[in-house]
C-alpha cells in the first residue's frame, strides 16, 4: 500500500513537508543519523554536505529495513544553526528531490544547542511504514 500524504486547503500550502502521512503496514523507527561517512566522520563542506550524507544515512538504514524513501513518513530535521539552514533550503531541497523525490513525509524542523557528534550541524530521524 502507498503511503497517502495529506495536505488539507484550509492550511497553508506545505514546502517541502507534508502536513499528514497516512498508511498501514511495519513501522521502522530510524535512528538520528548525522553526516558521518563509512570512517565515522563527520563530512566536511557544511550543511548541505551534512544534510546529503545524514540522508544517505537515513536511506542506507531504511533499506537494509527493507524499504525505499517513498516508505518516510515521518522526519525530524535537528538544526544546530537554523540561520544558516534556512539560508541553504534550496540546496537541501535539491538534495531530497534527488536522493528521495518529489514526495515529502509529515517534517518538523528543530533548533538544538549540539549534536551527539560534536562536530555535526544537522540529524535526521525518521519513522517509515512498509507493506505486511
Amino acid at each position: 500500500m502507498a503511503l497517502e500524504r495529506i495536505n488539507p486547503t484550509d492550511l497553508p500550502a506545505p514546502s517541502g513537508f507534508s502536513h499528514a502521512v497516512t498508511g498501514s503496514g511495519r513501522t521502522v523507527f530510524l535512528a538520528g543519523q548525522t553526516g558521518l561517512d563509512a570512517d565515522g566522520r563527520v563530512v566536511g563542506g557544511g550543511v548541505v554536505a551534512q544534510f546529503e550524507q545524514a540522508l544517505a544515512n537515513l536511506l542506507a538504514a531504511l533499506a537494509a529495513a527493507g524499504g525505499g524513501p517513498e516508505r518516510l513518513a515521518s522526519l525530524t530535521v535537528y538544526i544546530v544553526d537554523m540561520d544558516d539552514y534556512r539560508a541553504h533550503a534550496r540546496e537541501i531541497g535539491k538534495v531530497w528531490r534527488r536522493l528521495v523525490g518529489a514526495d515529502y513525509p509529515a517534517m518538523a524542523g528543530v533548533g538544538v544547542t549540539r549534536l551527539w557528534d560534536e562536530d555535526a550541524v544537522v540529524e535526521l530521524q525518521g519513522l517509515a511504514l512498509l507493506p505486511g
